[in-house]
């Protein structure tokens, strides 16, 4: 019987998060992808502050995919349907409940998954970082695909950190990316319109939400996923020492809007405008 996630004995750490043992030999890909994904409350559920403020409720909350992430992780696939990849990694920190979101990309078509094991969800970017560049260096991937942001935090900082630890070429907001051999495009939207930049590989691209569409799981997939092992693997055993930067002090919620009016003639709207909210 396979065991949802399984700690391997025997295996250095980059077999044991590659899934083989060490003396196999492993077969050279073209490409591969690391794909990063996170679990946020689901988009379409309310959100709702617990009562002492320090942070959002998620007792008994739909839990997804961070959105962003989806999108990364199907242009990965789409990548490797397309002959330019071969491989395609989902790789996720957190706790146990994690795996669901790494199934999730397993039954979408990630090759394999690896989970950094952590004490806690709530993590800030900077250690995120520090995580994935271990798993990163073991892994050597080609190209990191992540979401531009998570819809919970919305930091938008995990990509360009990760970036700047390894070193290699990033590219933000991706909007459309092509493979050119040894190097990538990336149209990415800007205030001024579209910027195209060309990145040599191993590169870090942040995806934004008009790069794709992302597809749904087949069932036959998601059952096959349910039998697939995940790679488990500790902060420790990554060489990696988490530190919190940063502190939250109180969560509220933003002011209500006011409520709309309506005008009974284009004067009254422009005196409104010009002597209330002074946008004229």
């Amino acid at each position: 019987m396979m065991h949802e996630c399984q700690k391997i004995p025997g295996f250095s750490l980059k077999n044991r998060l590659n899934g083989y043992n060490d003396s196999e030999v492993r077969k050279q890909v073209k490409m591969k992808i690391l794909v990063p994904v996170k679990r946020t409350l689901d988009a379409y559920v309310k959100v709702r502050l617990q009562s002492d403020g320090s942070g959002v409720d998620l007792n008994g909350l739909k839990m997804a995919m961070n959105p962003f992430c989806e999108i990364a992780l199907e242009e990965a696939i789409r990548l490797r349907e397309a002959g330019h990849a071969t491989e395609v990694v989902a790789v996720t920190v957190g706790t146990e409940k994690t795996q669901e979101q790494l199934r999730g990309a397993m039954a979408l078509g990630a090759d394999r998954s690896i989970h950094v094991l952590t004490d806690t969800d709530d993590l800030e970017p900077l250690n995120i970082a520090k995580l994935l560049y271990a798993v990163m260096q073991n892994e050597q991937p080609q190209l990191v695909f992540l979401g531009k942001q998570s819809i919970d935090g919305d930091n938008n900082q995990t990509g360009q950190m990760l970036a700047a630890l390894a070193g290699v070429p990033q590219a933000t907001f991706a909007s459309k990316v092509v493979v050119n051999g040894d190097s990538i495009e990336v149209n990415r939207e800007v205030d001024g319109g579209v910027e195209t930049l060309s990145l040599s590989l191993p590169a870090v691209v942040t995806v934004d939400l008009r790069l794709n569409e992302p597809r749904y799981a087949k069932l036959p997939d998601i059952m096959k996923a349910k039998k697939k092992i995940i790679s488990q693997i500790s902060g420790d055993e990554l060489g990696v020492t988490l530190k919190q930067h940063i502190e939250s002090i109180k969560v509220v919620e933003p002011p209500a809007r006011k409520a709309g009016i309506k005008v009974a003639s284009v004067d009254e709207l422009l005196d409104k405008l010009r002597n209330e909210i002074k946008v004229l």
